[in-house]
């Protein structure tokens, strides 16, 4: 799977103002157990820049695994959130934490049961992309 169609192909040039609400869509389908929320902050295909997204996302809806070659910075805006990193156990996460996961690191990340989750999330781009995404069941795509 991958989200980068979406993307633009470079970072604005100059200072960019994006006012609440502007640029807020579905996410790409095939992402996530559940539809969810993004507004577009930052969207680039140059390697090393940044893309940024701000997610609303619905009680109990998770991202499907995937990883970031050079990371992401997941802060947490509202709400309660569930983060899971490969092979461990869930974490839950409120507004004002931050979490990293290192570059490669196959996680997910969503909204806990009963509470919407809010969260902004920062990844730089590498070979064309910032995302990698294994779909919904991790032992599933490894034998593939």
């Amino acid at each position: 799977m991958s989200a980068r169609s979406h993307l633009r192909p470079a970072c604005p040039a100059a200072m960019t103002v994006r006012r609440a609400g502007d640029g807020v869509g579905s996410a790409p389908d095939g992402i996530s157990s559940g539809p969810f929320l993004v507004q577009s902050l930052l969207e680039s295909r140059v390697e090393g820049e940044m893309t940024a997204i701000r997610a609303f996302v619905e009680p109990g809806v998770m991202t499907y695994w995937h990883s970031h070659p050079r990371g992401q910075l997941l802060f947490v805006l509202d709400g309660v959130g569930i983060v899971e990193r490969e092979g461990d156990e869930p974490i839950e996460v409120r507004a004002g934490d931050a979490v990293w996961f290192a570059p490669g690191e196959r996680h997910r990340h969503g909204a806990a049961p009963g509470c919407p989750f809010g969260y902004l999330s920062v990844q730089p781009v590498m070979n064309g992309t910032a995302v990698h995404w294994f779909g919904p069941d991790i032992a599933e795509e490894r034998a593939r």
